[in-house]
């Protein structure tokens, strides 16, 4: 298990670090240059292998449940984060969304943390998708009840509309059924049928949000053609994309490549492939030539250790 916790916590580092030179350039650009392999400087003039705020975020979730599951600590790590106190790759904050920023803002105020992200349908930008990956480990014996309960909590800290819980359901029932061994397209077709079981009886899902995932849970995602696939900071594009890519590739490299060069939010698109392709290939998937230059990789792997021995 300590394998696979090191494999999803440094695959999304790695997956936003790809990600974070070019982001917000379109496809177009990215179909003549294409990432295939970290850089430097681009977008954000950051050093190569450095991760972004959905890998300070994953981290700050991480350490936090080295202690336990508490909400409140989760809220009072994403401020320390934000006041550039822990888990910055440089000491500095250089990118954060809209929402996250909000919901900090009240955790500064000293709102529950329940009560400090967004509820309103605008508010479903991926911030707490891409940072939910620990959350897997936690939850991974718990039944599904108390997991989608703990998701929505955990969610609801800077994205509380139900489409951000939601997706963050999938992405982790998704990641339980690889964590469990299934093959990919297996764990896949499961993830359809259970979760929807689950949805059909949960009164906090109505049928028009439901709809919304029609394309990953009654259609197959990664059948669709890549000009069908969005890639900007939508919760929903975020996780069709991820899927596709994951779905859609056989290795590690190529699946957070393939997500990266999508185009717009590459960070994000990266690091949510990243947790999935790195838990299901495993950490020595991961090219060691990415791995040398990922920024405070000594103390992201001590994290990971200390996260598996908490658990």
């Amino acid at each position: 298990m300590e394998n696979k916790v090191k494999a999803g916590i440094v695959g999304v580092c790695i997956g936003d670090a790809l990600g974070v030179p070019v982001e917000f350039r379109i496809r177009e650009q990215l179909k003549r240059s294409p990432v295939t392999k970290m850089r430097a400087l681009g977008t954000h003039h950051q050093p190569a292998g450095t991760w972004s705020d959905d890998g300070s975020l994953t981290l700050c979730l991480a350490d936090s449940l080295c202690n336990g599951y508490d909400p409140e600590d989760m809220a009072l790590k994403f401020l320390q984060w934000y006041n550039a106190e822990i888990w910055t790759p440089h000491g500095r904050v250089f990118d954060i969304g809209i929402a996250t920023r909000q919901a900090i803002y009240k955790i500064s105020k000293g709102f529950p943390p329940q009560l400090c992200g967004g509820t309103s349908e605008f508010d479903n930008g991926n911030g707490s998708l891409m940072r939910i990956l620990p959350l897997l480990f936690y939850i991974k014996n718990l039944p599904v009840e108390i997991r989608f309960d703990k998701i929505k909590e955990v969610s609801s800290i800077t994205h509380a509309h139900i489409r951000s819980v939601i997706s963050c359901f999938i992405y982790l029932e998704f990641l339980l059924e690889i964590l469990n061994g299934k093959e990919k397209f297996e764990a896949y077709r499961n993830t359809q049928k259970s979760v929807k079981h689950f949805l059909d009886h949960q009164p906090v899902c109505s049928q028009p949000e439901l709809d919304k995932f029609e394309r990953i849970l009654n259609k197959n995602i990664f059948e669709y053609q890549e000009d069908e696939i969005s890639s900007s900071g939508y919760v929903l594009h975020s996780l069709e994309a991820s899927l596709w890519c994951f779905l859609n590739s056989e290795t590690y490299p190529e699946a957070v490549l393939k997500a990266v060069n999508l185009g717009e939010d590459t960070d994000t698109t990266g690091a949510i492939t990243g947790g999935l392709a790195g838990i299901y290939y495993g950490y020595e998937s991961i090219p060691q030539e990415w791995l040398d230059v990922l920024v405070r990789k000594n103390d992201i792997e001590e994290l990971c250790g200390q996260f598996h021995r908490s658990l």
